[in-house]
């Protein structure tokens, strides 16, 4: 059994909306749910009754009554979901019409907004009127190549209530990056800027939104918000100011009621093998999807402060906004984590009072190896919740967390994906933080870990399946009218059921562990094995910045190997290199050591913060990379590209 970290006290157990909705299922269906499994495995057993009670629950607006919660809940693809039903995404997020605040802005420059939730209606229905004029209908595609300011969030909102279809990308994306996405879809309209801050530098976009609007032919017109002061957009065709745009006598929204499963996003798979999958989520499905998570299982409130760092190319940003249809105050945050200096994020924590933290793992592993210790910085009298995600909090980070930045605080890993725009597991008001786990699968995700043979499997590490169909399922992929791809991307390895991609281990006590990618699986002889252990060695070295792993085909078999970014002045060494390897033996197996380990200058990331092991490989196999502008630092391939021949000779 792992160490507790965290405890929730009894009144906060009494008082969580988790407890609220036991309580709720027992008064309606006579039951007597004590606890968190008796209440999951109820949702699984009564799927039916669980989503039907959480939609009555949780208030969605709605007009048309459904006729069938699901029509056949072990369909997979393809169940139906609350049909006969009507809604509109934008009007759930819109219920608060008052003077709360909706949304802070803050930007790496200290600049400064609000909107109130009587203000962000009244900014929506300006700019959903001038939508309506220019002719935009349901179904149609709104894009944006945005920052994460309050216009993204108004341009969202103005796309939902017509029953449009929004997709975003942030601006930091190369040009063929939003091509080979926004290309696909044919958006007639696109939300830009002229330019954006990072790492207090300014980025002029003008002349890169020239190019991808030459090529981008479906475009309309071009609503440009001018963010960066002193810096003129250049004259493009078929452009307006977004002020000059936005209808300023518009007083009401006419909300389109549409059906539970018509399209709300697009959102995409990261690229780095092929053009992106375009994924098509439903506005019903991530409404009552992201409710379940943010009121239950995050326990947010009306009076609560929400933060997720993340930019408007990543699906945290879509389940941040959602908190908009709890009335709780969303922070969007634009720039560097660590401009001017690390403290920036954790002092915005403190004064505006933010209860609940999102992150990534990424981000609190380079708090730590820049020696931060926030506990140093403020008290966090407000905090409550960090949450994190993007990929696998290691124990370390647990003991991180707790040692310097808040004792008393749930620190709760969160997992899912773009595929699902939401989790499979994911923290829980009423449970325990164990060291290294995450606190629960999400009620009515029928999760499971899978053996090599398809079989069930507790206490030991499996591939993550869905076995039943869930509301946030994508309903359909962009350009796939036969449903080839949609079906090849999750249903071939495991028919019947959701596929992930993932490693999991799932605990008798209900935890789980989250092991990483199983299609960058290694296998030495034979043995498969996940990259995210051997992280976990790598990380407990404090010479060592980053790294990176993959298999390399080697003699007929696969071999480890290791590539390693050095802190600071330091360099590797014969004898550190013998250290690593003696420490990944030591504390994983004779398996997971590495055959070579290499020091490099730079480790590839998305521009979401996910390592790219599979491109690193692709160039160790000499096979072609597409989509590099997908990545946050691509140049950096060109440096594995030169070392691939060095590599082959050792």
């Amino acid at each position: 059994m792992q160490t507790v970290m965290w405890k929730p006290s009894k009144e906060s157990i009494k008082n969580s909306q988790m407890s609220k909705f036991i309580k709720y299922v027992n008064h309606d269906f006579m039951t007597q749910i004590g606890n968190y499994s008796q209440l999951y495995n109820w949702s699984l057993e009564q799927a039916e009754d669980f989503w039907e009670s959480f939609w009555k629950f949780s208030g969605i607006i709605h007009y048309s009554k459904y006729d069938i919660v699901v029509d056949d809940i072990a369909k997979m693809p393809g169940a139906r979901w609350f049909e006969g039903s009507t809604l509109n995404f934008a009007e759930n997020l819109l219920r608060y019409k008052d003077n709360q605040t909706a949304i802070r802005f803050c930007g790496e420059d200290g600049a400064t907004s609000f909107l109130t939730y009587n203000s962000l209606y009244d900014q929506v229905a300006g700019l959903t009127s001038a939508m309506k004029k220019q002719g935009i209908k349901k179904g149609d595609r709104i894009c944006g190549l945005l920052p994460n300011i309050p216009e993204s969030v108004i341009a969202m909102l103005s796309s939902a209530s017509i029953g449009a279809i929004w997709s975003s990308c942030s601006p930091d994306f190369g040009i063929q990056g939003v091509l080979d996405r926004f290309k696909q879809i044919k958006p007639k309209i696109i939300f830009t800027t002229n330019g954006y801050k990072y790492n207090g530098q300014v980025i002029n976009s003008s002349e890169k939104i020239q190019e991808i609007l030459s090529k981008l032919l479906s475009i309309q017109i071009n609503v440009v918000i001018p963010y960066i002061e002193n810096v003129r957009p250049i004259r493009i065709s078929n452009s307006i100011l977004w002020d000059d745009f936005i209808d300023p006598l518009a007083m009401e929204i006419s909300f389109e009621q549409l059906p539970f499963d018509h399209p709300l996003y697009i959102m995409y798979s990261s690229g780095t093998t092929g053009l992106p999958k375009s994924i098509v989520h439903s506005a019903g499905g991530t409404l009552i999807q992201h409710l379940k998570e943010l009121q239950l299982h995050t326990d947010l409130k009306r009076n609560d402060t929400i933060f997720y760092f993340t930019t408007c190319g990543w699906m945290m940003w879509n389940w941040l906004i959602s908190s908009l249809s709890i009335g709780a105050t969303i922070v969007l945050y634009d720039g560097s984590p660590f401009y001017p200096d690390g403290d920036v994020l954790h002092k915005l924590a403190n004064e505006w009072g933010i209860t609940v933290f999102g992150t990534s793992a990424k981000y609190i592993t380079s708090l730590e190896a820049a020696n931060i210790k926030p506990i140093g910085i403020c008290s966090y009298p407000q905090l409550r919740t960090i949450l994190s995600t993007g990929s696998p909090l290691v124990e370390e980070n647990y003991d991180y967390v707790y040692n310097y930045w808040k004792k008393d605080v749930q620190l709760a890993s969160i997992s899912g994906g773009t595929d699902i725009i939401s989790c499979f597991a994911l923290g829980n008001p009423l449970l325990p933080v164990y060291r290294g786990e995450l606190q629960c699968r999400g009620l009515g995700m029928k999760v499971e870990a899978l053996d090599e043979a398809g079989k069930s499997i507790v206490n030991k590490k499996g591939e993550l399946v869905c076995k039943q169909a869930f509301p946030s399922m994508p309903i359909y992929f962009w350009n796939d009218p036969n449903g080839k791809k949609y079906h090849s991307a999750y249903f071939e390895t495991f028919p019947g059921y959701w596929h992930h991609g993932d490693y999991l281990q799932i605990y008798d006590h209900g935890g789980i562990k989250i092991f990483g990618r199983s299609d960058t699986t290694l296998n030495p002889g034979g043995v498969r094995i996940g990259t995210s252990e051997i992280y976990q060695a790598v990380n407990r070295i404090s010479e060592i910045e980053d790294s990176l792993v993959i298999g390399q085909a080697w003699k007929n078999d696969e071999r480890v190997i290791l590539f390693i970014k050095m802190r600071d002045d330091n360099y590797l060494t014969e004898e550190l290199k013998i250290q690593i390897q003696q420490t990944i033996r030591e504390t994983c197996t004779p398996r997971h050591v590495p055959a070579k380990v290499i020091q490099v200058e730079e480790v590839p990331y998305t521009i979401n913060g996910k390592k790219v092991e599979l491109a690193v490989k692709q160039i160790i196999q000499n096979e072609k990379v597409k989509n590099k502008d997908s990545l946050a630092n691509p140049a950096v391939l060109d440096y594995y590209q030169d070392l691939n021949e060095v590599l082959n000779k050792l």
